[in-house]
C-alpha cells in the first residue's frame, strides 16, 4: 500500500527533527570535550583519575545516542525507499558529523575506538560508508 502524503510528510518531519538533534549533540558533544581536555590538564592524582572516567563513560553514552539517531534516520529513509520516494536526507552529513565527532574524542583522549565497535550499521556511519 502506498504511503498517504501526510505519512510522507511526517516521515521526512521526523528524519529533519533527528538530523537537527544528531548535529545539535554532535556540536555539544564536541564542546564537552573541549572543556573536558583543557580541565583535565589541571586535574591531578584521584580527581583527575575520577573526571576522566566520568567524562570517558559520558561520551560513550553520547556515541550511543549518535549511532541510535543515526539507526533511526536509516530506518525512516528506508521506509520512503521501499515506498519509491526520494531519500528523505543526507546520510553522508550525518555519517560526516559522527565520523568529526569520534575523531575530536579520539584526539583528546589519545585513543583509537573507532575500530572497537560494532560494525553492523554503526560500522558504516562511523567509516563514513553511507549505507
Amino acid at each position: 500500500m502506498a504511503m498517504q502524503q501526510s505519512e510522507e510528510q511526517a516521515t521526512r518531519g521526523g528524519i529533519m527533527a533527528l538530523e537537527t538533534a544528531f548535529s545539535d549533540i554532535s556540536r555539544r558533544q564536541h564542546d564537552v570535550q573541549s572543556t573536558a581536555g583543557n580541565l583535565a590538564n589541571s586535574y591531578q592524582g584521584k580527581d583527575g583519575g575520577k573526571f576522566k572516567q566520568l567524562m570517558e563513560t559520558w561520551d560513550g553514552h553520547v556515541d550511543t545516542i549518535l549511532i541510535n539517531l543515526d539507526r533511526m534516520v536509516d530506518e525512516l529513509n528506508e521506509t520512503l525507499r521501499e515506498q519509491g520516494l526520494v531519500q528523505g536526507s543526507s546520510d553522508e552529513a550525518i555519517d560526516a558529523e559522527y565520523s568529526r565527532s569520534t575523531a575530536v574524542f579520539d584526539e583528546l583522549n589519545g585513543t583509537d575506538v573507532s575500530s572497537s565497535n560494532t560494525t553492523s550499521t554503526t560500522g558504516q556511519a562511523e567509516s563514513g560508508i553511507p549505507s
